[in-house]
């Protein structure tokens, strides 16, 4: 997510992204990386990207990150958009972008020190998803006294597991792994809402682009609920970016540009996902 995003997951650990290893037979193929030193190619854009990582991107270019790259490869003028895939797990960053694989990962959280960040194009929350009618109707935070004794279930080392904690949730908690290599299993977000469907849990805490995606998916039973109003513990709304390297001041600004110049387009294509979008104030974007 966002870190603050696409949030593992959370991407985020969305918000966790760290250098690795050497790199991994896993690279499949992509762009071909040209001379040393290459940096951004003018008529392709090269995209770092996860194959399976639903709703952000996937091979058969359904996620939203996918629908945003072509966005910017018309606006930027490239003639077309290629891929250099690898898995969204330890060693991505130093694979696929600092290896000169490709030139931006279409979904990177702000602040985070392996890539420079455009200006965020989208802020997003994690959320509370949970049965309607399941007796937790209104729960707007994870401090309700409602939550207590609820199996819960969070991904593993992502900010609302501290929020929890001091809640008193961790007890009686379902924890998820954070890192999935989703080429071989599925995405957790996926996992929590079929266990949610078979009781093995009452609730869940997920970023909310995969929550908002996977709850639809789901049909119209869950309730899913920005996590707006948390008094303690960690943060849980995180602007989104581009990500570049260090290198690519030109290109930084120009992604600037269209993303200011599109940003209602950018909008549009995320609403489609059911991603659940914030304002500076962290008022609903629906439109």
């Amino acid at each position: 997510m966002p870190a603050a995003r696409r949030y593992r997951s959370d991407r985020f650990a969305l918000l966790a992204l760290a250098l690795a290893l050497a790199p991994s037979p896993a690279l499949a193929q992509g762009a071909g990386l040209g001379a040393a030193g290459e940096l951004v190619d003018p008529d392709v854009l090269r995209v770092c990207s996860d194959p399976s990582n639903m709703p952000f991107s996937d091979e058969g270019g359904k996620g939203f990150e996918n629908r945003l790259a072509q966005l910017v490869a018309e606006k930027t003028g490239r003639k077309s958009v290629a891929y250099t895939w690898f898995p969204m797990v330890t060693g991505f960053v130093r694979n696929t972008l600092r290896a000169n694989r490709c030139d931006i990962i279409m979904g990177y959280a702000q602040g985070d020190e392996l890539v420079q960040n455009t200006n965020a194009y989208y802020r997003s929350t994690y959320v509370l998803i949970y049965k309607k009618d399941s007796g937790l109707d209104g729960v707007e935070t994870i401090e309700d006294p409602k939550l207590a004794g609820k199996r819960v279930g969070v991904v593993q080392g992502t900010p609302p597991g501290s929020n929890m904690a001091k809640a008193g949730l961790m007890k009686t908690a379902r924890v998820y792994p954070l890192m999935v290599d989703t080429r071989f299993a599925p995405s957790m977000a996926e996992v929590m809402l079929k266990d949610m469907k078979a009781g093995y849990i009452d609730a869940a805490v997920l970023w909310g682009p995969m929550a908002g995606f996977y709850a639809k998916e789901a049909g119209p039973d869950y309730a899913v609920v920005p996590l707006l109003k948390e008094k303690v513990g960690s943060r849980m709304t995180y602007r989104i970016t581009m990500g570049v390297r260090p290198s690519d001041q030109e290109w930084k600004r120009l992604l600037n540009k269209v993303i200011k110049e599109n940003q209602a387009e950018i909008n549009k294509i995320l609403l489609e996902y059911n991603v659940p979008l914030v304002d500076e104030q962290d008022r609903p974007i629906t439109q």
